[in-house]
């Protein structure tokens, strides 16, 4: 379904070999919960999807893992009072320092932004197709 889906995308997209299970299994054990549905099942079709310039569409699973662990991990920004990161899961960059993200720890699909620069994150698709769809024909916008 995502092979099928992102191919038929009107932008250049470069997809991978599936991610293994057993990563994914591990991706989910370090960052303790597991993957969101729509996100676990693109990336059995495809460990990740890149634009044009190697833009990443979507992050190989482990990018996912240790970008995500990073951002957690790191204390300098607790002094310029960002909220935590920890109900997120970056998957995706805008290739401007922004990120997208999705919220795990609930049953919704939404995709968020998150700016780089002031800590916001705004609601941008209702799922995993629609920010695809929406970001590579510019209807999103960061």
């Amino acid at each position: 379904m995502w092979t099928a889906l992102i191919s038929a995308l009107p932008d250049e997209t470069t997809l991978h070999p599936p991610a293994p299970e057993s990563a994914i299994r591990e991706c989910a054990q370090l960052l303790g919960h597991r993957l969101p549905d729509q996100l676990a099942a693109l990336l059995r079709e495809s460990n990740g999807v890149e634009g044009a310039y190697g833009l990443g569409l979507i992050w190989p699973i482990e990018r996912i893992a240790a970008d995500n662990l990073a951002i957690r991990r790191n204390g300098g920004f607790a002094p310029l009072f960002y909220m935590p990161f920890d109900p997120l899961l970056f998957f995706a960059d805008a290739g401007n320092g922004d990120q997208f993200a999705l919220v795990p720890h609930t049953d919704r699909s939404d995709v968020f932004a998150w700016n780089h620069e002031n800590d916001s994150r705004t609601w941008v698709a209702p799922g995993l197709a629609e920010y695809l769809e929406w970001w590579l024909t510019g209807r999103i916008k960061l």
